[in-house]
């Protein structure tokens, strides 16, 4: 048989109290002097007495859950990013429930609709595509929303977290520069628009500043809006067009490009740095383990997630929250050298 679960009668009872004054001690409630609260809470603890979470969510309706959406489980910097998420929510008592917008508008808001229809506390969105019209739709929804890296420019309604894409690109570009440079190509994606367009006006702004000439033929943006293509597969099918148009060092959007730049390369037996230099974006793990490993711009992904749940945690209790645009840095790997 097991054994019997201690209530909060029982304290009462072994303490002589009122099981409401109990109660109260336990969620320190001021009206219990400091001294009654600490002896209670000693007592509760000698019992083993555990807080029955589900009536404490109904008494203070709260789920204890938030909800998360991001591009795809599959893709390694949300992997990081969720992992700061979880590590802020299990610390605060937060359960984190995961979904996938998979870059479609429509599943995203289909997600968002369904952590409310589950009574999440708040609601993470990662490189949310919200359109103007769906705006009003989600505002109706009245959950506390964080976006993260959003590709929308509608934020006013709405807390962020995001990196400085316009810097990062800069960095990149500079140090190609710096390694003597002066054809650098650009693979971006069309599917993240507005990052990919702060990345490529970070690389132009650097080439500008450093008197370089800019040829569109040095540029290339995978197609289709919301393509199924892969970061992979648009590095590889891109790469060989900007070494026709004669480049010798290439600016990714972003790692998963590269790694597929480099494939390319391996194909077309282009050794890597020596004939050509690439840089990602991210500082994924696997920028580390490739051969050669990467030359990338890190971004800060666990402390994006955690700086993300922080502001949700904020928001659930009213506390002012202000939004967050972190700096990036440059890793140096093996994939660039001096020309």
């Amino acid at each position: 048989m097991s054994k019997r679960r201690i209530s909060i009668q029982d304290i009462a009872r072994r303490a002589g109290v009122a099981h409401t004054t109990v109660s109260r001690a336990l969620r320190d409630n001021p009206s219990i002097s400091p001294k009654v609260r600490e002896e209670i809470k000693q007592l509760a603890q000698e019992m083993g007495y555990v807080p029955n979470g589900i009536a404490q969510s109904l008494q203070n309706q709260r789920t204890n859950t938030i909800g998360v959406v991001v591009t795809s489980i599959a893709d390694p910097f949300f992997a990081e990013v969720v992992e700061g998420i979880e590590k802020i929510a299990q610390a605060a008592g937060l359960s984190v429930l995961l979904s996938a917008s998979h870059q479609d508008v429509e599943r995203e808001i289909a997600a968002i609709n369904n952590f409310h229809r589950r009574r999440v506390d708040g609601i993470i969105v990662a490189d949310s595509h919200i359109s103007k019209q769906h705006l009003q739709q989600i505002a109706e929804i009245a959950v506390p929303t964080v976006l993260l890296n959003s590709q929308t420019e509608e934020l006013a309604q709405f807390q962020f977290v995001s990196i400085d894409n316009l810097l990062g690109a800069q960095l990149a570009v500079e140090h190609l520069i710096q390694l003597k440079h002066t054809a650098i190509g650009y693979i971006g994606v069309s599917n993240r628009t507005r990052s990919n367009q702060q990345r490529l006006e970070g690389y132009r702004t650097a080439l500008i500043a450093a008197n370089l000439p800019q040829n569109s033929d040095w540029v290339a943006i995978s197609k289709a809006e919301y393509t199924t293509t892969s970061d992979v597969d648009t590095g590889l099918q891109m790469l060989s067009g900007l070494i026709n148009a004669g480049v010798t060092s290439i600016f990714c959007y972003n790692d998963m490009v590269a790694i597929g730049a480099l494939l390319a390369c391996q194909k077309l037996s282009i050794s890597v740095p020596q004939e050509l230099s690439l840089v990602g974006f991210d500082d994924i793990a696997l920028a580390r383990y490739v051969t050669p490993s990467l030359t990338t711009v890190r971004q800060p992904m666990l402390e994006m997630g955690c700086c993300a749940a922080q502001m949700l945690l904020d928001l659930l209790q009213e506390k002012s929250v202000e939004n967050r645009v972190l700096s990036p840095f440059l890793v140096a790997g093996g994939s660039s050298r001096q020309i």
